[in-house]
């Protein structure tokens, strides 16, 4: 006679967005069924639990029924062009506030784990002298930054007192095939033959593939050794903003035109124009040190870096003693 295999049952928001649709890809083809809840009705969800917007007034109950952990990866994110009369208290309403009300909800309904999806601007935009760890004391600059650090605290605050497990994930840029925000600004950019002023930065960036996160998300679902931790993650490979141009460019058949300016004349048109931000983005080093999600998870990316996206474009040479995975 045989056996059916138990099923855990997860909740996931923003199931059909950039991470939520490939995490959901790979649940599918584990022993944890997605369940989806949704701002609005979507053909590729037909079954997902449509709430409206999520907010402070959001009742959670009918999504979480039956499930055991939730993912939460809907979030107020890649503003590019900022509307709102105050970007904090916007993203504070949607990253913080609606998110303690679903992990509220979710230990009232006797959920096991939640895992939050956060960002590595919590720990800060900038690293100089050493990597990003997860022990850093947090230095967000930016309004979405601020509230996905408020909603980790609240976070912990839930798990002292309900006893619902708690795991935080801060990533760095992620990218993906039709990856939003900055990748997927640069990818077209480049796409479109724009020549840009990016050659000879001197710079060394964190990326995590979309495919390695969803991994890793996963992981920290199942494995007991994930409850109450955070982490920090990445593909294990990093390189300077021209390196990664470069690539692009020639997986995408078309070389990327770069040429160079002086750093400082960019630094002053930023400024002129109100992109700062980005300049940093751009010219400024971030790197992360994940090699304790690893020991404790005994984890490792099973994605190489840029696969999946590039798949025709082999990454440069790891420096010595640093291996591409």
């Amino acid at each position: 006679m045989s056996v059916s295999r138990k099923l855990t049952y997860a909740l996931v928001t923003g199931g059909t967005g950039f991470i939520g649709r490939a995490l959901v890809a790979r649940l599918r083809q584990t022993d944890i069924a997605p369940r989806l809840a949704l701002r609005q009705a979507s053909t590729e969800a037909p079954d997902a639990s449509v709430l409206g917007d999520f907010d402070a007034t959001t009742d959670w109950t009918v999504a979480l029924n039956g499930v055991e952990a939730v993912v939460h990866c809907a979030g107020r994110a890649h503003v590019l062009k900022e509307s709102s009369s105050d970007p904090l208290q916007s993203f504070r309403e949607t990253n913080t506030v609606a998110t303690l009300r679903l992990a509220s909800q979710a230990a009232e309904q006797g959920v096991k784990r939640f895992v939050f999806l956060s960002s590595i601007g919590v720990n800060g935009e900038l690293t100089r002298d050493k990597p990003f760890e997860a022990t850093d004391t947090p230095a967000p600059r930016s309004p979405y930054a601020i509230s996905k650090l408020e909603a980790e605290e609240g976070l912990w605050d839930i798990q002292r007192r309900t006893g619902m497990e708690v795991v935080v994930i801060r990533p760095p840029l992620v990218y993906g095939p039709g990856a939003p925000g900055n990748f997927g600004l640069l990818a077209r950019a480049i796409d479109s033959g724009i020549p840009l002023p990016l050659a000879r930065i001197d710079n060394m960036r964190s990326f995590v593939s979309v495919g390695n996160l969803a991994d890793l998300i996963i992981n920290c679902v199942k494995n007991p050794r994930a409850a109450g931790q955070l982490f920090l993650v990445r593909d294990g490979h990093d390189i300077s903003t021209s390196e990664l141009a470069m690539l692009i460019g020639r997986a995408q058949g078309r070389p990327a035109k770069l040429f160079w300016l002086p750093p400082r004349v960019l630094r002053l048109a930023a400024l002129c124009t109100g992109k700062s931000q980005a300049f940093d983005r751009l010219f400024g080093s971030l790197r992360v040190d994940d090699s304790a999600t690893r020991d404790r998870l005994g984890w490792a990316p099973p994605l190489k870096f840029l696969e999946g996206f590039l798949d025709q474009v082999d990454p440069p040479d790891a420096p010595p003693g640093k291996p591409a995975n």
